[in-house]
Formats: C-alpha cells, structure tokens, sequence
C-alpha cells in the first residue's frame, strides 16, 4: 500500500516524474490509471504518452518556465498536456473551458504563455481573440486539423516515448490556476513542485484512505483546483484510476458513469449532490461500488446531507479547500461528522481564527480564517499589493469566515466581504440560508444585506423553489415565518426575491455580489 506521509522531497523534485514514472518503477505499470469512454490506459501506457507530449513541447521551442495554456475538456489528451508540459520544466495552466474569449485573451496576455493548447470545438469558439498575442507562438489543437495551427495528434504521433524529466527544483514553479475572478480579474496563482505533498497528503490518508484499488470520479472539471486534485493528483499519487468524463456533469450522466465504471470514491458539490437526489426520484440508481462521498466546493447544507443518508443510507464527508491553499484543508471524517460544518483542521495545517485587528478570537465568536502550510501557494503572479495583504510569512490570510464549536468542528460563514451588520452584529449569510433551505418549497437560497429607506441593514433572501410551488404573498409569509422560529430576530429576512435561479461561478459558488446589484 502506498503511504507518503512523511515521504522526503529531495532538492531535485519533479512532479510529473512522481506521478507518472514512479509508479512504473514501483511496479504498477500495469495498472489502469484512465478509464475514459472505452478506453483503458495503463500507467505503462500513460507515461509513454507523457513523455511524448513533452517531446512534443520542446520541439516546439516551449522550454523551461515557458507557460503553457490548457484548454480541453477532461480526457487523457489533459493529463498529457498538463504532465508533459511539466516534466519539461514548463508550467502548465488549465484555464476554463467554459470562460468567454475576453477571458481567454487575458488569460494569454497575463500568463504570457508561449504555448495554447486546445480542442477544435474551442478553438473555433475563440479563434477571432488569438491573433496578434505578443507572447503566444504556438497554437495547438487536439481533434481535427485546422490550417494554420499544429496538429496535437501529429506531433504526438512523430514524437519519442522516452524523456528524461527536466532536473527542477522542489521550490521551481510547477502549475498554474487561475482564480474565478468573482470579485475582480482573476489571479494567477502560483504552485510550486513541493506544494503537492503538503496540501495533499493530509486528506488522501487521513480522510479518503486512498488506496491502488480506489477508482475515483470527481464531477468537477480539472480545470478547477477541487478537480485537478481529484481527478489527477489523487488517484496518480496513490496508483490509483480515475474515471474521466468529457461532458458538463448532468445528474443522469452522473449516475449512468457511475453505474458503468462502477467508483470507489466519489467528489462531486453541494448543487449537483441536490440534482442527483432529484433525479434519483425518477429512476433506479446503484451507487453500491461507492465507498466514500465527498463535498466540497461551498458549504454543503444540513438539509441535502440529510436526505441523502435517508435515500441512499450513507453520509457525504463535507470538506472544504481552496484553490490558493492547494487543496482541502478541514474536512468531516467516517464516524466523526457534524452536519453542516466544514469539518476539523487537517494534520499538517496550522489555523487561527482572527478579528479585524489581526487578535485571535475565542471559540464559538467568526473570525478569518488565517493557515500555515508548505503547500500553500507561492504567490499571485504580478499582484504586489494583494500579495501584501494575504501572505504574510508563513501566515495566509483566507479571507474566508468561519466559527470553531468547543469540539474542534469549523463552521464556514462566507468570505469577509459577505458577512454584514443587521443591528449592529455580524451576521452570517449561510446560517440564514442553511434555515430557509429547510423549507421544503425551498430548492436554492442566498441571503445579502440590504438598506432599509431610513438606510438601515435589514436581512433579504433571494429564493429559488422547488417544483410544485408557485411564487405567491402567502408562500412568503410562510418562509419568513419559518425562519423566524428558528432564528434570532434580527437574521430573519425582512424581504424575500423568488428569482427563477440564483448566480453561481462555474464551480458552483454562490455569487453574492450579483445578489446586491440586483436589489
């Protein structure tokens, strides 16, 4: 069984290298690392195509720290591009399929990145944004050929199978992810080589147990951080499989993957876990491979972990992570959960919970959430001030706000910026959220806070409902009366919005900030 707590990371450290070649010399090459479609891609077979893509990038010029886009939807050709580019010493970045091409082009100019690699069907999408980038030298497209690019499969195909890996640093930049940019322009976050050992190992053998036999499915794309660290770092630390689905997840396909390639461990978020239950209402559904569910992304709410242990009679590990941090840094464990929060601080992370004047605060009081970890990002790529505001030595300043209960459990109340004052204390828009989706009309909701005429914070929830429910004075009534035997006074919502969904980001975060501009 492979366990890396403790594993030392020499001087000359390359990821890639770890996660492929390893695991051939170790005598797993035989193993399935990939199911994708009816493929199955050993680990033999998977690191000889590595090795290909990183030919490939060098015959092009791409060399060491040269960036290199990502731009494919989960499939090997990702893991190729994304490892190869690696073990070259180049710096791969998976950016969002599902970006616009204004987004593209700045993720091009602020990256610099030499190369772009991408799918045919997104290359016709943002074809008209590429011209003229003054770093970008190559465009290369993986599926049909297009005129004036170079063929992915060409230069794979012309390409050798063996590859020495670039002799990089374990303090080397490694990888890329750009944040999703809520709040402003996104933010090159940068990881290096070592990160990967730090942020990762904590939850993979203190909370998952991953083993070689695991076969793992995250619903979520590698091109977020909660994906890449499912669907690639996971499963290739450990010789483990992953299942690789290029579609959007979409709860039938969701059920139909797991049915077919039969999962270990399943990663999924809080939106799509309440699609599955409501799809499970109208079909037969045999999750009995799966061993382990797990959440992340936001706050799973008490209600969804319920129901889905009364239909399926098992629990969801709620977790919580960060694309910054590198990975999940509290998390529920099997026998140890606590509905509705995080979860416990993770071995190898230190936390404090702070006020505004940087004092820790007492057990059971919100503060922000500060970390320490080796894994935690180097930096934000050309953001000098706000990498003064968020490292400070070997603090990190989450921004996120949370609550510590007496026995060690963190309770995630939504980043600094969401929390306001109704009468003069600070209120937690998740807590009168997580209230209000215990309603049964109640399918979505998100709270902000807004001015009264006298210009005074009062509480406004913006609800979706369930079907069968129609908008109406009396429903309102209802669900403010519901929330009012439940919460204090001053949280319960003095106006409520029925909207037909509410914004989210790609991952399925709730955007707050889009709530406010639309009151």
């Amino acid at each position: 069984m492979v366990r890396l707590a403790g594993f030392s990371i020499p001087e000359v450290f390359n990821q890639a290298e770890f996660l492929t070649d390893r695991h051939v010399k170790e005598g797993r090459g035989k193993n399935v690392a990939i199911y994708y479609k009816d493929q199955k891609i050993t680990y033999e077979e998977m690191a000889s195509m590595v090795n290909r893509c990183g030919n490939a990038l060098s015959k092009t010029g791409v060399e060491i720290e040269n960036r290199v886009i990502i731009l494919l939807p989960d499939s090997p050709e990702f893991i190729y591009a994304y490892l190869g580019a690696m073990k070259i010493g180049a710096i791969p970045i998976p950016v969002n399929t599902m970006a616009s091409p204004k987004d593209h082009a700045f993720f091009l100019e602020d990256s610099r990145a030499k190369a772009l690699i991408i799918s045919d069907v997104l290359y016709k999408k943002i074809a008209n944004v590429l011209e003229g980038k003054r770093y970008l030298r190559h465009v290369i497209v993986a599926g049909e050929k297009i005129t004036g690019t170079l063929s992915f499969g060409d230069l794979m195909a012309s390409s050798f199978p063996e590859l020495e890996a670039e002799e990089t640093s374990k303090d080397d930049m490694a990888f890329w992810m750009y944040t999703s940019g809520t709040t402003g322009l996104p933010k090159g976050v940068v990881h290096l080589h070592h990160d990967l050992l730090y942020f990762m190992v904590p939850s993979c053998e203190g909370v998952f147990g991953m083993q070689e036999e695991d076969i793992v499915y995250c619903t979520s794309k590698m091109f977020f951080s909660y994906g890449r660290n499912h669907s690639l770092e996971a499963p290739f630390m450990y010789g483990a499989s992953v299942v690789l689905w290029p579609e959007w997840s979409k709860p039938e396909d969701v059920f139909d993957v797991v049915e077919r390639y039969r999962p270990t461990i399943f990663f999924s978020v809080p939106t799509l876990y309440n699609a599955l239950l409501r799809e499970s209402e109208n079909r037969s559904v045999d999750l009995s491979s799966i061993r382990l569910c797990v959440s992340a992304g936001e706050a799973l709410p008490k209600d969804i972990y319920e129901r889905w242990l009364k239909r399926f009679g098992a629990g969801i590990i709620d977790a919580i992570g960060s694309t910054d941090v590198g990975g999940l840094y509290f998390s529920n464990r099997e026998g140890d959960i606590k509905p509705g929060s995080s979860g416990k601080l993770l071995p190898g992370f230190t936390a404090e919970l702070r006020n505004e004047e940087g004092e820790k605060v007492p057990v059971g009081e919100v503060g922000t959430l500060w970390l320490q970890n080796d894994g935690i990002a180097n930096c934000y790529w050309k953001r000098h001030e706000k990498n003064k505001e968020v490292f400070w030595g070997p603090w990190f300043n989450t921004g996120d706000r949370f609550i510590e209960d007496d026995d060690g459990f963190f309770y995630y109340q939504g980043r600094a910026d969401d929390m306001f004052k109704v009468s003069g204390q600070w209120t937690s828009p998740i807590e009168i959220e997580n209230v209000i989706t215990h309603h049964p009309a109640v399918s979505e909701c998100g709270v902000v806070g807004s001015s009264t005429e006298e210009g005074l914070v009062r509480v406004k929830a913006f609800i979706v409902l369930n079907e069968g429910y129609e908008a109406s004075s009396e429903l309102e009534n209802e669900i403010i009366k519901f929330a009012a035997d439940k919460l204090a006074h001053f949280k319960v919502p003095r106006w409520t919005s029925f909207v037909k969904e509410l914004p989210r980001t790609a991952t399925g975060k709730l955007i707050r900030y889009r709530l406010r501009l639309e009151q």
